[in-house]
């Protein structure tokens, strides 16, 4: 963001922002916000899940119902008028929402409809704290050099701009609505407007190169006569980026083990990387020893195997993090399920059997979306607070907004554990749980562990060279895995407005920011209020 933005964003605090106490997550009104929000959040992500295999944004929904409250002219509602109380409600419904419905309910649904009922209970236990360990372990590396705060983080923006807009209005706020009535009608016309207002603010390699990925997935197979899925093409270009990524974190971690903020732009973690690295690592272990004794998989495996099975999941989870979240940072489009069934494939080649696979799968598929959707609402935070122009303050935003994530993470595991039951006996679980249970029955032939292996030479080679900035391997097997036509052509539209407007200079990064943020929150509003009106219709 440029210098114009950072002012900009500052400007929603006040000049004695030095001494302002950020609104603490725990007081009784915005602690009873957050919870109501979080459930209806939660609904919504399990029947959005459950019925169209997605988990809509509801980041713009919270923070939406803390500025209507603001406006209520009673004593008790006068702290949400502070954007950043606005901002806690909005990373309380988007954690339970994302935490309800990727990090618990489709997890929970594989040992179900693979048949082993008994396994629902502790793996609901073994993904919940693998959700909230995501969660921790985001809020520790947000503003490294692995995961920065200055990197796009889409959705975080348009809620941010969103909040500010409300607060402020002007010419900032007519390009927000502008923005936000554009992706309500594309919504409503079944396009993807997302895609378009993440391509006008991510990155242009990585955009770039995730919108060929949605293309040429989505045309391969008319054009060339080419099944990419069915060759694993796209897996084999992630397993191959995937490593490498994970290189390259390794690579930066070892270069400076306490990040230096650049001198351009204020931002720190809140702890040394490779001290939280470590603790991620060591937290994954129990929670996969505590899954092996919970579900009873142990009981089928010699030492020697359970003891790779352990540490295959730790290690698969801890990948499967990084790269869902380098894909959030940079497309706003992560591709948790795929990445999931891709660990699930390797562990079939490298012999598991059936039951531990089945805990594999959940406990991959759990890990990512929460790491995800919090990188974007701290993202949110840090251009609310001023983009880190007052550390202290940044720091108790940051932990502010933790506890708030915390407490829709706590509701979401409430709303599972009450209501898993009455869909499972419905016979409803995520569509994707279906792929997963068909591939550990299936298991791989000799033909496709080539072709994962063969295609991971170029993907790791094509990560190489864009580097760890612009994460090209990464992004672009993101879009072969996602493959989905429309969200190409928007990206490309988008992209080409975006470069069109720097060409003629009708409009500055900081207005394509704003009309961007519009855009996505347009599209995460109506997503959520479809979602909603089908909930209410069950």
């Amino acid at each position: 963001m440029n210098a114009g933005g950072r002012a900009a964003s500052a400007g929603v605090r006040t000049e004695a922002s030095s001494h302002e106490a950020h609104p603490r997550a725990l007081a009784p009104a915005n602690l009873v916000l957050t919870v109501l929000l979080s459930v209806i959040g939660a609904i919504v992500g399990i029947h959005m899940v459950v019925s169209l295999g997605i988990t809509p944004s509801t980041s713009l929904v919270g923070a939406l119902a803390a500025m209507a409250l603001a406006r209520v002219p009673l004593k008790a509602f006068r702290e949400f008028r502070s954007p950043h109380a606005q901002n806690l409600a909005q990373t309380s419904i988007s954690s339970a929402t994302f935490g309800a419905a990727n990090s618990l309910f489709l997890p929970i649904g594989i040992p179900f409809l693979f048949g082993l009922p008994e396994m629902v209970a502790p793996m609901l236990i073994g993904v919940s704290l693998a959700m909230l360990l995501d969660g921790w372990l985001l809020y520790r590396l947000f503003g490294s050099e692995i995961f920065p705060a200055r990197n796009p983080w889409p959705l975080g923006v348009a809620a941010a701009e969103a909040i500010k807009a409300g607060d402020s209005g002007g010419r900032d706020g007519r390009l927000l609505l502008g923005g936000l009535a554009v992706g309500v009608v594309g919504s409503i016309c079944a396009l993807p407007m997302a895609a378009f207002g993440v391509a006008l603010i991510g990155g242009l390699a990585a955009m770039t190169a995730f919108g060929v990925g949605l293309l040429v997935k989505s045309y391969a197979l008319s054009y060339l006569n080419i099944d990419l899925a069915r060759q694993y093409i796209p897996h084999g270009l992630m397993m191959g980026a995937g490593v490498t990524a994970l290189m390259q974190v390794t690579f930066l971690v070892f270069k400076r083990s306490s990040p230096s903020p650049r001198s351009d732009v204020t931002e720190e973690p809140v702890a040394p990387v490779g001290r939280t690295l470590r603790f991620g690592a060591i937290g994954y272990l129990l929670i996969m020893v505590v899954l092996a004794l919970a579900t009873g998989v142990y009981m089928g495996m010699s030492l020697g195997m359970l003891a790779f099975f352990v540490l295959y999941g730790a290690f698969a989870a801890f990948v499967h993090e990084i790269i869902v979240g380098i894909a959030a940072m940079h497309a706003g489009w992560f591709p948790a399920f795929a990445v999931a069934l891709i660990t699930l494939l390797v562990g079939i080649l490298l012999g598991l059997p059936p039951q531990a696979l089945v805990v594999l799968a959940g406990f991959s598929a759990a890990t990512g979306p929460a790491f995800a959707d919090m990188g974007y609402d701290l993202k949110a935070g840090y251009l609310l607070r001023g983009e880190g122009a007052d550390r202290a303050f940044e720091r108790e935003g940051r932990l502010q907004q933790t506890i708030a994530g915390m407490v829709g993470f706590g509701v979401a595991i409430v709303v599972v554990a009450l209501t898993y039951q009455t869909f499972f006996s419905n016979g409803q679980t995520a569509p994707i749980n279906a792929a997963y249970v068909a591939a550990i029955k299936a298991g791989i032939s000799g033909d496709t562990a080539r072709n994962l292996l063969v295609w991971a030479i170029p993907g790791a080679l094509l990560q190489l060279v864009g580097g760890s900035r612009r994460q090209l391997g990464v992004l672009l097997a993101t879009g072969l895995l996602i493959g989905n036509p429309l969200a190409g052509w928007m990206v490309a539209a988008g992209l080409a407005t975006r470069l069109l407007a720097a060409k003629v200079g009708k409009a500055s990064g900081k207005s394509l920011e704003v009309f961007a943020g519009g855009v996505i929150a347009g599209d995460a509003l109506h997503g959520f209020v479809h979602g909603l009106y089908a909930t209410t219709r069950k």
